[in-house]
Formats: structure tokens, C-alpha cells, sequence
């Protein structure tokens, strides 16, 4: 069992910062990706950010600039730091967790955490 969770989300208001975490407890080995996507009323869940366990980040476009996502490995946390937040960030953020299981990878979700970006 893996257990993903997630804190520091809230409301803001445009042009604030907020820091998500993310805590990866249980039967971690072999973390492979950790990162954070999001999904925003009746739309699809994107790609926020993510790094691998070389640190390569890869970002979404629109968050480029302003979001920065870091990891601890020892403590096997993933983090977000928000920037310049604007009214389009407002979404339910997930953590996201991959681990490589020989050829077979296995991917985990944390619950979600809402961040409102409004006046």
C-alpha cells in the first residue's frame, strides 16, 4: 500500500504564492517520477509539473516561470511552489507518485488538495 498526502492548498488571491507538499508513505521503492497535475471543473486532468529521479523537470506551459516543483528523497516528498498565481490556476491539485517495478510501473494519486485563486 502507498499512501499519498497532500497539504498546503487554500484560497489566494491573484498575484499570491502558495507551497504544495506531498507525502509518500508505505511500501516505497524504486520512485521513479514524483509531480503534480491538476483538473479543474468538467475539465481533463493536466499535467502541472513533475521530476524524475534524475531531476528533469518537465513543466506545463502555462505554469512555466511561476511554479517550481523540488524533491526530498529522503523524506520522499515532492513539493510546489506557486508564483504569480492568477484565476486559472484554481483547480483541485494532485500529487502524483510513479514507481518502476522492473519492466511494469505503478502509478499512485493522492486525494487532491483545491486551490482557489480569486479576489
Amino acid at each position: 500500500q502507498v499512501q499519498l498526502v497532500e497539504s498546503g492548498g487554500g484560497l489566494v488571491q491573484p498575484g499570491g504564492s502558495l507551497r504544495l507538499s506531498c507525502a509518500a508513505s508505505g511500501s516505497i521503492r524504486n520512485i521513479n517520477t514524483m509531480g503534480w497535475y491538476r483538473q479543474a471543473p468538467g475539465k481533463e486532468r493536466e499535467l502541472v509539473a513533475t521530476m524524475s529521479n534524475f531531476g528533469l523537470t518537465n513543466y506545463a506551459d502555462s505554469v512555466k516561470g511561476r511554479f517550481t516543483v523540488s524533491r526530498d528523497n529522503a523524506k520522499n516528498t515532492v513539493y510546489l511552489q506557486m508564483n504569480n498565481l492568477t484565476p486559472g490556476d484554481t483547480s483541485v491539485y494532485y500529487c502524483y507518485l510513479q514507481m518502476l517495478y522492473g519492466p511494469s510501473v505503478a502509478n499512485y494519486w493522492g486525494q487532491g488538495t483545491q486551490v482557489t485563486v480569486s479576489s
